[in-house]
């Protein structure tokens, strides 16, 4: 998969916010790793997810296209200063930002300005995706879940050796799992303490490997955990699983699982933000003499008086019939658009009226002539 993120997505570079995220759905699944079986399927997955976040950021997307690729990862891997348009002496806005002094730390301390880098490494977040419909975003639901994730190998117990092996302390830290060097910097002597490259920062060393994790003291399996969604959840919000994610090194915070939730068109509403539309049917003489009509919600139906006279297009609002507000107080409102369906077929006595109130109005009545097509272009 090309590292280029529009071509990851398969999009052309002026695509539109849109068609983006339309090219993201198609992608993630493809390549999700529960559905797809290549090993480099998790990968392509988060290069893919990486791909969307950068380009549906009106900010990011700018200084992507104005750095390049290379430039752009390297830069959010120093933490995003990038040299953007218009920053200061060190990269960062209005000269102070941290990306600049961060690249002088980098070349006369190793990395030292940015904190220790050795040390037990956190666990990494890991992303999957939920479709519910959109009477569960109204109510919030529980849903299950079902990722592959790194998890402490059973058998060593994330030690990456068996319990009868020979393990003794690694000499070229003394257990310490860092070795400190001195670097001789135009600042003068720095010294720099960095994760031990012998043991891998275990500080031991074993006489041989567990044969299922190869040493690593991880494997891959699958677990299903349940997510709490709230009500009033939007497509494309994502849901924090604390903990969830991969587990870190010796110890170190498990990363997080992110649930991106997708929201199920549905065949009677549009939602917009919180509201709702709904188009709803009347017959011709309850939009002539007016009705009480029934209209469905998704709390079961409300009712509300139809005005005598009302026309076909004609827009009515139910106050706080909408979607309730993510985390928030009240709902959003139903907006019903009424359409006035014309008769197709009527009984004798139903044309007789009919035929009576177009006289009534002073029309010529020719029924063989198409007298209903001529009263619904009167409207």
């Amino acid at each position: 998969m090309s590292e280029d993120f529009y071509e990851a997505l398969g999009v052309s570079r002026d695509a539109s916010e849109e068609e983006i995220k339309r090219a993201y759905r198609e992608k993630v699944s493809e390549y999700h790793p529960d559905v797809n079986d290549d090993p480099d399927a998790e990968e392509k997955f988060n290069k893919i997810q990486t791909a969307k976040d950068v380009l549906t950021d009106e900010e990011k997307r700018q200084r992507y296209d104005q750095l390049g690729h290379e430039r752009f990862t390297e830069a959010e891997k120093r933490g995003g200063a990038g040299g953007g348009a218009g920053g200061g002496p060190f990269g960062g806005a209005g000269g102070g930002g941290a990306g600049g002094m961060g690249d002088i730390f980098d070349q006369f301390f190793g990395g030292g300005g940015r904190g220790q880098q050795g040390g037990p490494q956190p666990g990494r977040d890991l992303r999957t995706r939920l479709t519910i419909t959109l009477e569960e975003a109204y109510e919030g639901v529980q849903k299950q879940v079902t990722v592959r994730r790194p998890e402490a190998c059973p058998d060593c117990d994330g030690a990456g050796y068996p319990d009868d092996a020979d393990v003794r302390t690694c000499p070229q830290c003394d257990g310490q799992g860092q070795v400190t060097q001195v670097r001789q910097t135009p600042l003068g002597r720095v010294q720099q303490t960095q994760e031990c490259s012998r043991c891998g920062g275990d500080g031991e060393l074993a006489s041989e490997t567990c044969s299922t994790c190869s040493g690593q003291g991880q494997v891959r399996e699958q677990a299903t955990l349940t997510v709490d969604v709230p009500a009033g959840i939007r497509s494309g919000q994502t849901l924090r699983m604390d903990g969830e994610g991969a587990p870190g090194d010796r110890g170190a915070r498990n990363g997080d699982l992110l649930v991106e939730v997708d929201v199920e068109d549905h065949p009677d509403f549009e939602r917009d933000g919180n509201d709702l539309h709904h188009r709803h049917a009347v017959s011709f003489p309850q939009a002539v003499f007016g009705d009480e009509i029934e209209v469905p919600t998704l709390d079961g139906g409300a009712t509300f008086d139809l005005e005598a006279g009302t026309q076909s297009g004609e827009t009515f609002r139910l106050k706080g019939k909408g979607m309730p507000r993510l985390r928030g107080r009240g709902s959003g409102d139903l907006y019903v658009t009424v359409q006035v369906v014309t008769p197709e077929s009527l009984n004798d006595e139903q044309r007789e009226a009919l035929e009576q109130f177009a006289e009534a109005g002073g029309e010529e009545i020719d029924v063989e002539q198409g007298f209903f097509e001529k009263l619904k272009s009167s409207f």
